[in-house]
């Protein structure tokens, strides 16, 4: 750690015009070279285009000593260790969402920025979005209090906390700290001698709010790249946050979307030289020259050891404000990291024996049978809820209304992406009208195993038990003895039956039977019951059994083309249930034991 310092990153999110950057200048005493809206283009529209860094430090608080590694009691004499505070200032124009998510995906603590004079718009709701799935902590920032009218200042500032406790009541964030600032009174185009007001409070406030952050050395180095330049005479500059890991000059680093392994020859945090750095720490590396157009984001990490995905079994969970279901065959944007690549959709539950079961998030198990969906299921999406009992359970269907405690989807990307086990995949509608007053994020997961094969589908998409419940109706039609029936309607007239001579079928008299043979050219078949037909049910299908007594042996031969023979007293049902696996080549048809 450079001067022991330890870094924790505060993502700075709202909507677009809700005074951001203002904010994120007024806290801030030391600036990155991304940092401000620097780039032409960002002063040119007067807006935030990409993510910006800067920091602030203040003397290190005593309850997070414990995060930063020789800070404790037995900690050498020195200079008083301080707590860096990263800004992570995030665009907050609606068709720069991709860009949103990438940054929240590093920060330890979210500050939601509102104009106090607009209250909660369409992107802040977004980004309270992104910020219950990428982190633990908020704190509520009501920007421009300076244009409210002085008189009604307070009373307006004291309304606007009610209605965003209120919005935060249904979040993980119920309770979160709302506080006032004026981050740039009087606008942009004030005098800067005009002072930010509460800006003092807040910087106490986001001390006493940031949490304990997880900080291990330890395991392979991991950096999420946000900046690339090249220093003409030094090499190539790459900033970002390290995920996981630490680095020390000399290190071999990978570029994985370049296939390229690069010396660190520098580095630096906010312009102080370091010779190493961890998990947390916002740093500038500077390695070997290559063409840095090559890599605008991504990741950085030790050799060997990230992996190119073509597909991913990720654990999923609906986002709540998404409207509609989440379909089966649906395409979505899905972004992984700084990544977002076009991705189909497969969604499937367990079992229905095991829709109780403990979720498991750090692993995949292929061991286990896997129910397909034709959609996501949730409460909206299931019909009307009802008891969850064993009679769904026995007969091997989801119950009806109940929801399973993990789902999951196969992700087929567009084009293959790298990234790390475990890592956050959220799947959105990006192409939906940013117009509209609507969520475009539709739900987010971990990714628990990566297909790294381009010929996943037939190397290991057939080790993937995931199958289709498939339930037929018919009827018996008559009876040929004790032992057999006819049945019809259960199959096509064109179906092959001989694909499924050996399934057992139920008669809803109580009888079980093998289906035994086709009968005919009409898609009637027979059906053998190694029990036997009860008593009850040859009253039930005594016309049948009437008519077959008076036909005679010569006519037996030509039983399917006689005259039509009178239905039995009630009809009786055949059922066929078996499992199909969507990913079996042969397209075998199972039943369990």
């Amino acid at each position: 750690m450079a001067g022991r310092r330890l870094n924790v990153n505060v993502g700075v999110l709202g909507h677009i015009d809700s005074g951001k950057t203002a904010l994120a200048r007024a806290l801030s005493t030391t600036a990155s070279t991304a940092a401000f809206d620097k780039q032409p283009q960002s002063r040119e529209r007067g807006i935030t285009l990409d993510l910006g860094f800067s920091c602030f430090s203040v003397p290190l608080p005593a309850r997070l000593r414990p995060a930063l590694p020789g800070a404790g009691a037995d900690a050498e004499p020195g200079a008083e260790p301080r707590l860096q505070v990263t800004l992570v200032d995030c665009p907050g124009h609606a068709s720069l969402i991709r860009t949103i998510i990438g940054g929240a995906q590093i920060i330890d603590l979210m500050m939601l920025v509102i104009d106090v004079t607009k209250g909660m718009q369409t992107q802040s709701a977004e980004c309270l979005v992104i910020g219950q799935i990428a982190c633990q902590k908020l704190v509520v920032v009501l920007n421009k209090t300076d244009l409210l009218a002085e008189g009604k200042r307070q009373a307006a500032i004291e309304k606007m906390t009610r209605k965003m406790q209120k919005t935060l009541e249904n979040t993980k964030f119920r309770g979160a700290p709302i506080i006032p600032v004026a981050a740039r009174p009087g606008g942009p185009e004030a005098p800067e001698t005009e002072a930010p007001q509460g800006i003092s409070e807040l910087i106490e406030l986001l001390t006493s709010q940031i949490p304990i952050p997880a900080r291990d050395p330890s395991g392979p180095f991991l950096m999420s790249v946000d900046h690339c330049f090249s220093i003409k005479g030094q090499g190539t500059v790459m900033t970002g946050t390290i995920l996981s890991g630490s680095v020390s000059l000399g290190d071999s680093v990978e570029i994985p979307a370049l296939k390229v392994v690069r010396k660190v020859k520098s580095m630096q945090m906010f312009r102080t030289p370091v010779t190493s750095a961890m998990q947390g720490d916002r740093l500038g590396v500077c390695v070997t020259q290559f063409d840095p157009k090559l890599l605008e984001r991504g990741l950085v990490c030790a050799p060997e050891s990230l992996h190119t995905v073509h597909a991913a079994l990720v654990s999923v969970e609906k986002i709540p404000y998404f409207r509609g279901p989440l379909q089966t065959k649906a395409k979505f944007h899905i972004t992984v990291g700084h990544e977002t690549v076009m991705g189909r959709v497969m969604f499937f539950s367990p079992a229905p024996d095991d829709f109780d079961r403990e979720p498991v998030l750090d692993s995949f198990d292929f061991s286990r049978e896997y129910l397909f969906q034709e959609q996501y299921l949730c409460p909206g999406s299931a019909p009307a809820a009802t008891d969850c009992g064993e009679a769904d359970r026995k007969a091997g269907q989801a119950p009806e209304g109940c929801c399973p405690r993990q789902q999951w989807a196969l992700v087929e990307f567009e084009k293959p992406v790298t990234c790390p086990r475990l890592c956050l995949v959220i799947g959105s509608r990006l192409d939906a009208d940013i117009h509209a007053n609507a969520c475009r994020l539709a739900f987010h997961g971990i990714l628990l195993h990566g297909l790294e094969d381009r010929g996943y589908a037939e190397s290991v998409l057939p080790t993937l038990r995931v199958y289709k419940l498939k339930h037929k109706q018919g009827i018996v039609e008559r009876v040929m003895d004790d032992c057999s029936v006819i049945g019809r309607s259960l199959f096509k007239k064109e179906t092959n039956i001989q694909l499924f001579v050996g399934l057992r079928v139920h008669l809803s008299t109580g009888e079980q039977g093998v289906i035994d043979s086709a009968f005919g050219q009409s898609g009637k078949f027979k059906v053998h019951i190694p029990g036997g037909l009860s008593p009850e049910s040859k009253k039930i299908l005594t016309p049948a059994l009437k008519k077959r007594g008076r036909t005679g042996r010569g006519e037996a031969a030509r039983q399917e083309d006689g005259p039509e023979r009178p239905e039995p007293a009630q009809p009786v049902a055949l059922s066929l249930s078996f499992k199909r696996y969507v990913f079996d080549t042969h397209k075998r048809m199972v039943q369990s034991p």
